[in-house]
């Protein structure tokens, strides 16, 4: 939104985590556009306490202050449907922090409306995805909110100059925020996500304090622990026999990730505004549970339809990693998807043993796997292996027609 624009401005919705740099643009807010702020902080299960956002968001004089547990919410509604697709950006990114954005956004222009207030704040940079997550989802859900994006607006060129506002504004500033910070954090139930400055070049191996969420592969347990994940319409809705909510279950998935060095990749990847980024994600339960899925649809969906879904998931995964998942295509690859999860129940059971997840076997009422078709022994007819013959001829006939052609041009 443009700076001219900042007499409309009565009122702000700002994402916050509590942290240095929120409380920096809540005051900026306050004093750039003399607006009243409204502070939202989700939890997404990243891990982290947070009534000290409430604590700072009261110190620097906020009235209206909203904290919201929404883990349920983001597994169940944002998380699963996607692994209903299978969705990995790039071929391996579980796109921990891309499910995360529009969420949050629902709930700022929720807010937004329900406290009256004219724009919506974010601390997204003006180099990264997540600037443009965060609009297109506001924008899609509410096309006349204003959005204000500081680090795009303000004239701070420095940390320096980000810590002389600090003190200017009596904003407490911990010692181990004075300097810059090796690297930047993202986190959420799904994954944790870093980045920069240690991480910036990618010939150098990450440190072992980057690391998060994840126990290393070398240093996990050396006997095997066993799973047994229950799926209902794609969905997981059991570990090892007893049922539990979405988060519940995905909680405990992280456990036994972080526990056996599941799910760390060390990923230079093709952001969306058209630079290339190294991060190191761990996913310790999303990697669980991606193969899990896979499993259960190997013996329940259709070839057909498996391959479809294939060869749609990059488009569907890369639609959610630059921000559109409130657009039409998503959502219409979304109910595509949804129908294919229809009979994809049942029991898959798993090895998870140094940084792998290994099938070790699957069950399902609605198994399409027939032991009469695949047997090498007597199939009484199940299978005509005569068939075949006139199956190959037919799909021969074009190879066998180019061949010819090209024999008589030599």
């Amino acid at each position: 939104m443009s700076k001219l624009n900042k007499e409309n401005v009565n009122k702000v919705v700002l994402a916050y985590s509590g942290g240095l740099d929120t409380s920096i643009i809540l005051k900026w807010l306050e004093t750039e556009y003399e607006a009243e702020v409204v502070t939202f902080t989700a939890d997404l299960g990243q891990g982290e306490e947070l009534e000290p956002a409430r604590k700072k968001a009261e110190l620097l004089g906020i009235k209206e202050i909203y904290i919201e547990d929404v883990r349920e919410e983001f597994i169940s509604d944002f998380v699963f449907p996607m692994f209903r697709a299978n969705a990995t950006y790039e071929g391996v990114y579980l796109l921990g922090t891309s499910i995360a954005r529009p969420l949050i956004s629902k709930r700022l222009v929720e807010i937004a409306q329900e406290t009256g207030a004219d724009a919506i704040a974010h601390g997204a940079t003006g180099k990264g995805n997540d600037q443009v997550r965060f609009e297109l989802a506001a924008y899609a859900l509410n096309p006349d909110i204003k959005v204000i994006a500081p680090w795009r607006d303000w004239d701070f060129k420095s940390r320096t100059d980000l810590m002389n506002f600090a003190q200017d504004h009596q904003i407490p500033v911990p010692k181990d925020k004075q300097g810059e910070a090796p690297f930047s954090v993202d986190a959420n139930m799904l994954h944790s996500s870093s980045e920069g400055k240690v991480l910036e070049d990618p010939w150098e191996e990450a440190p072992q304090y980057v690391y998060q969420r994840t126990i290393s592969p070398m240093d996990a347990p050396d006997v095997a622990t066993d799973i047994e994940l229950e799926f209902h319409k794609g969905d997981a809705v059991a570990l090892d026999g007893k049922k539990m909510s979405a988060a519940t279950l995905f909680a405990q998935l992280n456990d036994l990730g972080r526990d056996n060095g599941i799910g760390r990749l060390d990923l230079v990847e093709n952001r969306f505004v058209g630079m290339k980024s190294r991060g190191v994600y761990e996913t310790p339960g999303g990697t669980i549970l991606l193969t899990a899925h896979r499993a259960m649809e190997s013996i329940t969906l259709d070839g057909g339809a498996a391959h479809l879904k294939d060869e749609l998931m990059p488009r569907y995964a890369e639609l959610i990693y630059n921000g559109f998942w409130f657009s039409p295509e998503r959502e219409m690859l979304q109910a595509m998807i949804d129908k294919s999860q229809e009979h994809v129940e049942g029991v898959v059971r798993l090895k998870l043993y140094k940084g792998n997840v290994m099938v070790t076997g699957r069950t399902s009422e609605k198994s399409l796997y027939s032991e009469e078709l695949v047997t090498f022994e007597d199939d009484a007819g199940a299978y005509d292996q005569e068939d075949a013959h006139g199956f190959i001829r037919l799909n021969a006939l074009r190879l066998r027609t180019l061949a010819a052609r090209n024999r008589r041009l030599r």
